[in-house]
């Protein structure tokens, strides 16, 4: 009779997880470039495909079948707002963007976005972190964007409690809905004064957009971007873009 082998002990598990698959859905090319070369390049995050627009966004997301979909506002031809609807049933979808309006926020999160991400409001760690929290159910908001809510909050209630009273937020106002740590928000800017189409300028500026993209971004001639940028740097006390886009994201 062969004697009994004892048994073999099962291998341990393993603890690596796979790297999370992105989509990538942004018009600007260096914007793009930038977060696909910054996420691959993180074990545990990976791209798998890129969008221009909302319509190829969704394309790419039936083909690809990624864990994550990142998702710019504001796009030419389908937006990221229009195109929401149809990819959260598809994938986690996570808002990663220069816009902090009100109502865009609130618009996206009703729409069933994952996470509101705005750019200059975090650090790649806190992104990957983001990002895999949001393909768990668990929301990430940026200080702009949950503050934006909160304004919204607060000012409701206030005008229903006293319709005549005005509404003054402190600066230091909390964030519960951020996840993340503070860096630097919408007040933050506030006192550089800029009108809304030369915050929009700017951030396009920190995006590394060129004056033509811009130009082509906003609808615009270049004669007129120059104008704004002419404006911004005075405002910022700049005289390079690097300067202006060091000081608008608060790294200066």
């Amino acid at each position: 009779m062969r004697p009994r082998r004892p048994p073999q002990p099962f291998p341990p598990p393993s603890s690596a997880s796979p790297p999370l698959r992105l989509l990538v859905a942004d018009d600007n090319p260096v914007v793009r470039a930038g977060l696909t070369a910054l996420l691959s390049g993180h074990p545990d995050t990976t791209v798998v495909a890129e969008a221009r627009d909302g319509r190829e966004a969704y394309e790419a997301a039936v083909r690809h079948r990624p864990d994550v979909i990142l998702l710019d506002v504001r796009m030419p031809g389908v937006d990221g707002i229009s195109a929401l609807p149809h990819l959260v049933g598809l994938a986690p979808v996570m808002m990663l963007t220069y816009s902090h309006e009100t109502e865009t926020v609130r618009e996206a999160l009703r729409l069933g976005a994952g996470g509101y991400l705005v750019h200059g409001e975090f650090t790649t760690e806190q992104l990957v972190r983001a990002v895999r929290d949001v393909r768990e159910g668990r929301p990430h908001v940026t200080p702009g964007a949950a503050r934006a809510l909160l304004a919204e909050l607060w000012g409701d209630a206030l005008a229903h409690d006293d319709p005549q009273r005005a509404v003054d937020l402190p600066d230091s106002a909390p964030h519960p809905l951020s996840q993340l740590q503070p860096s630097m928000g919408q007040s933050f800017r506030s006192r550089f004064r800029l009108s809304s189409r030369e915050a929009e300028i700017m951030d396009l500026i920190a995006s590394g957009m060129t004056n033509q993209q811009i130009a082509a971004a906003c609808f615009i001639s270049e004669k007129t971007v120059k104008n704004h940028i002419n404006r911004i740097f005075a405002k910022l006390h700049s005289t390079t873009r690097s300067q202006a886009t060091a000081k608008w994201l608060g790294v200066a």
